[in-house]
């Protein structure tokens, strides 16, 4: 462990509690051993961990319970978080400050500057960021790809012409989980892929009202229609790894997920180009779309600072980023931690990261609340997944709905 966490933990007085209470959704097994590191680390250190796990793919129930705990005026220790919600907390005064430990690490060169938009307010670092996902990403099982005879699909339509080929062979094409999250985590890609990065930035990152009502967009609610009908017909409500479980055992062909999909993989002991493929969604190749997990450290009473400091600096340490997110299938938050250790997909993410990075394609996904705020991103998982599920008719109808939703929530 870093020596400044040994600092930390020696400069504990008796009257410090040595505990850290964290507030999390990660309850899938590739989650859990991911957040296992953590705990491993503290606890050499000498720090009892008080799991609040809160199960739900998309951290809604997540986020209800940390509301209350805050409200209470007991907050955890520290709470994974997504962006938005990080800054609502920041902006209504709940969050505490680690400026000194990350101006003594550097972290203001380690991690991207898109990100500290949501670690930082007014220059003081109040939250950490723990890895780099991203959505826009297939997986796919090679056993049943070669079956069918598949090759990489590089256009929307050669995915489809995969999808295809699956559907002949009797094998479900799309895993999906039926859930509004996860339907619009795909939409992201689908934006992306049907448009154009630039398109996806306009539209979702600029809320440019032409490109949310054009003709692209139209497009790209007829390519999500096209997807729908490649799954199974017990999709509805499915939980995500559950539809990761089914590329897996080679009851499906590939899932469109973000990268945590790829530790559900490593945690059934698969291998990266032996067992499973990855791929960038066809057509946003070059483009990552981005969320990041990140702990939020709160407003806590004195004898608490010092779990809280030692945490903060576990987790923003080279070996625990390494560690973590090889686990995790998500790549490291800071830019200098080495690809030593990852599998091909990894090695992939940390290059694309680095290179949408300086090339200006590193955007939020606004279904991961990285975008634009939670309002925002609730009235978008609402519309996608009302047109998915039949609710809203035509893509005419969708756009018009969704114009409309995001203008009443902005």
């Amino acid at each position: 462990m870093a020596a400044s966490v040994l600092g930390f933990a020696t400069a504990a007085t008796a009257a410090d509690l040595k505990e850290v209470q964290m507030l999390h959704w990660w309850t899938s097994g590739g989650e859990a051993a991911a957040l296992n590191v953590l705990k491993q680390d503290l606890t050499k250190e000498g720090y009892t961990w008080k799991d609040v796990p809160v199960a739900g793919g998309g951290g809604a129930g997540a986020m209800t319970t940390l509301k209350a705990m805050v409200a209470a005026g007991n907050p955890p220790t520290a709470s994974q978080i997504l962006g938005y919600f990080a800054l609502d907390y920041a902006e209504a005064g709940k969050l505490g400050d680690i400026t000194a430990i990350a101006t003594k690490e550097g972290w203001d060169k380690l991690v991207p500057t898109a990100l500290q938009k949501f670690t930082t307010t007014n220059g003081k670092w109040d939250a950490v960021p723990v890895n780099i996902h991203s959505v826009n990403w297939i997986w796919l099982n090679k056993a049943v790809m070669e079956k069918i005879g598949g090759t990489e699909p590089k256009t929307f339509d050669d995915f489809v012409a995969l999808l295809d080929k699956a559907k002949a062979a009797n094998v479900i094409p799309l895993a999906l989980g039926g859930q509004p999250w996860q339907e619009a985590t795909m939409f992201d890609s689908v934006v992306a892929s049907t448009g154009g990065i630039d398109f996806y930035k306009k539209a979702f990152i600029d809320l440019d009202e032409s490109a949310l009502k054009s003709d692209t967009m139209k497009k790209a609610f007829d390519n999500l229609a096209k997807l729908r009908s490649y799954t199974d017909p017990n999709y509805a409500g499915r939980d995500w790894n559950l539809a990761t479980a089914m590329v897996i055992k080679g009851d499906a062909l590939v899932q469109v997920m973000g990268d945590w999909a790829k530790g559900e993989f490593r945690a059934a002991n698969k291998e990266a180009g032996k067992d499973f493929i990855c791929y960038r969604f066809p057509g946003t190749d070059g483009a990552v779309i981005y969320n990041s997990d990140m702990f939020a450290i709160f407003n806590v009473s004195a004898d608490r600072k010092a779990a809280q400091a030692a945490m903060a600096t576990a987790t923003m340490s080279k070996s625990f980023q390494s560690a973590f997110n090889v686990i995790k299938g998500s790549v490291p938050a800071r830019m200098d931690v080495p690809d030593t250790d990852f599998d091909m997909c990894g090695k992939k993410g940390i290059a694309d990261v680095k290179s949408a990075n300086s090339n200006g394609k590193f955007l939020g996904s606004l279904a991961q609340n990285y975008a634009q705020p939670p309002a925002v991103a609730a009235a978008y998982d609402d519309v996608v997944t009302k047109f998915f599920h039949g609710e809203i008719k035509t893509s005419d109808a969708a756009v018009t709905e969704l114009v409309k939703a995001i203008k009443s929530a902005k």
